[in-house]
């Protein structure tokens, strides 16, 4: 029997990198490693049988280690000498090949999805399954879940990414970590071993957005909050510009600025023009029955200004930011809460009850640009984000009533 060449060691396995090309590197005895361009390793054997040459698949590295392959390879020269074909094994390594063909990370993600979403808002679980299905089922959806590398889950994560879609990135980054955890706790029948999301953090490859930190409560404070200022000695117009904020979540420049002329009572829209706007695109506000309501209100305070909110000495300038401050501090919230808020307390909550996150960063005014034309963007799914906002405005009144929390999806 021809001696083992030992050609290759551990290290040099690990360290082989992929090229453009696949490409093999001799081990010995008709042993190669092929090295995909994906990065994944496989072991091939060449043999001769009856004056044929052939080839016989000896499994994926690592799960299959150099010692391992070495000692298929001994069995293999040990059945040709004794007259065996080692092709005749064929079958059975065809029919694990078939069983990866079904074990399928799309498989395992659908597993995954009716095991979590039987506590969650059907609107929240129908906005997951979507998630998977746009975005990640296209990348690696077809992949043995066991087979499946780091890199493809980099590769998949920066896709989402570079359409401008960061937050969409990171859950799907975090969705992708569910799902490998599943199939790791069902090793038996999904062969998972490892996370491979848990190999990398989207800050390793997603730019983050700038942001600025604004104080706010928790989400579970809320309610408390909105009864304070209710129940504050701040005077009218400033409590109900504070309402007013939190039922629309603009930014406080963009409410404090706002003009009689750019509110339409019948069509129930607040339109901001690009000039007033950080992005400076139009944005309009559908405003719900209780936004109606506080800005009738309002017009019986200021209606006769061309300001909403004019300043207290001088009505032809606006209220001033530290207006909004101030009225949040007398409500004892000082240092706790700002008026920005607000922004990021409807965000979270909108997230949580499964709302389309598209629709409400549109209503934040968070254009990702890459994805939707500023030019018309502003006017984007009016009709889906006015019933959210009224689902919004019913939850706040339902919190701060302290009567039982209708969820926002069944509000």
């Amino acid at each position: 029997m021809p001696k083992l060449a030992k050609t290759l060691t551990d290290v040099a396995v690990r360290n082989y990198k992929p090229k453009d090309k696949p490409y093999k590197v001799a081990a010995g005895r008709g042993l190669h490693l092929l090295v995909k361009p994906t990065g994944a390793k496989f072991w091939v054997f060449r043999y001769r049988y009856e004056g044929k040459e052939n080839s016989l698949s000896m499994g994926r590295y690592p799960d299959i280690s150099l010692a391992d392959a070495e000692e298929k390879v001994r069995e293999s020269h040990k059945s040709i000498a004794q007259g065996i074909d080692p092709s005749d094994n064929r079958k059975e390594i065809k029919a694990e090949s078939q069983a990866n063909k079904t074990n399928t990370f799309e498989k395992w993600a659908d597993k995954w999805w009716q095991n979590w979403h039987k506590d969650k808002s059907p609107r929240h679980a129908d906005y997951v399954m979507r998630r998977l299905q746009a975005d990640i089922f296209p990348s690696i959806g077809k992949l043995p879940i066991n087979e499946i590398e780091a890199h493809e889950v980099v590769e998949t994560i920066k896709a989402i990414a570079e359409r401008g879609a960061l937050d969409i990135a990171k859950r799907s980054h975090q969705m992708m970590g569910q799902v490998f955890r599943y199939a790791i706790a069902h090793n038996k029948e999904s062969k998972a071993t490892r996370n491979p999301a848990s190999d990398i953090k989207p800050s390793d490859i997603i730019e983050s957005r700038h942001k600025q930190n604004y104080a706010r409560v928790e989400l579970k404070e809320l309610p408390a909050l909105l009864r304070a200022l209710d129940a504050s000695n701040s005077q009218a117009l400033t409590r109900l510009a504070v309402k007013l904020m939190g039922l629309t979540f603009v930014r406080t420049t963009e409410l404090i600025e706002a003009k009689w002329s750019e509110i339409d009572f019948d069509e129930k829209q607040w339109r901001i023009p690009a000039e007033r706007m950080k992005m400076k695109t139009p944005h309009i506000v559908p405003l719900s029955r209780q936004a109606l309501q506080t800005l009738q209100d309002l017009h019986l305070i200021s209606g006769h200004y061309e300001n909403v909110f004019p300043n207290q000495n001088n009505p032809t300038k606006t209220m001033s930011n530290n207006t909004i401050l101030k009225a949040i501090e007398v409500a004892g919230y000082k240092g706790k809460m700002t008026g920005h808020g607000f922004r990021g307390l409807a965000s979270t909550a909108l997230h949580e009850q499964g709302f389309d996150h598209q629709h409400i960063e549109l209503q934040l005014a968070h254009q990702e640009r890459n994805q939707v034309s500023a030019s018309y963007n502003h006017a984007l799914y009016l009709k889906q984000r006015a019933e959210m906002m009224q689902h919004w405005a019913d939850y706040l009144d339902e919190i701060k009533a302290g009567a039982k929390i209708i969820p926002i999806k069944e509000a």
